[in-house]
């Protein structure tokens, strides 16, 4: 299959459980059909332990101005997760860094209007300080957040939130214990 870059902005790779390509389908027309397909997630922590939010531009199709994860998105067709979420880190907020795959997490989540968040999501954490620049079409907001702050305003009420960053704050709270502890320490 022939895919320019072009169009594959537009468009998700479809996996299946095991992650392994099986086509490709329109982006909105993937989340409204709730099919799995390939995604990443970024989670971005500075020096001293904090998240990097970043609240969704009032603009996109799904789930706008809500507040997520430091980065996510889906790979362009062929291209690789780790190559795809700085690529993604950079356009969306002007952040360049490394970034440790952590684990890969499945999930269907409703987003509203009818659609789907089914993802195969590889998540990565990365380290920075200072100020992001985001781009104003994918990002209204950002701020840096405590987690155990966040954890506590996610389980008063998480209305604010993107549901698969909720869930996704759930399921790794172990890791992002984990993975603050080393930066505090310094072995990270």
């Amino acid at each position: 299959m022939k895919i320019n870059n072009k169009i594959s902005k537009n468009l998700v790779v479809l996996v299946n459980r095991n992650g392994q390509p099986i086509g490709v389908e329109d982006k909105e027309s993937a989340h409204r059909k709730g099919l799995l397909h390939a995604a990443f997630s970024v989670f971005i922590f500075n020096t001293h332990g904090q998240l990097l939010l970043q609240q969704r531009a009032l603009t996109k199709y799904h789930s706008p101005g809500l507040w997520s994860n430091s980065c996510c998105s889906h790979p362009l067709y062929k291209e690789k997760f780790t190559a795809a979420a700085k690529r993604r880190l950079q356009e969306e907020l002007g952040i360049q860094c490394s970034l440790t795959k952590v684990c890969i997490k499945t999930y269907k989540l409703d987003v509203g209007q009818s659609m789907y968040e089914h993802e195969y999501n590889q998540i990565f954490f990365g380290i920075f300080n200072g100020s992001p620049l985001p781009c104003k079409e994918e990002v209204e907001n950002w701020r840096w957040v405590e987690f155990d702050e966040l954890i506590r305003e996610l389980q008063s009420s998480n209305e604010n939130y993107t549901s698969w960053f909720a869930w996704l704050c759930e399921e790794l709270s172990n890791e992002v214990s984990e993975f603050i502890s080393k930066i505090k320490q310094k072995t990270v």
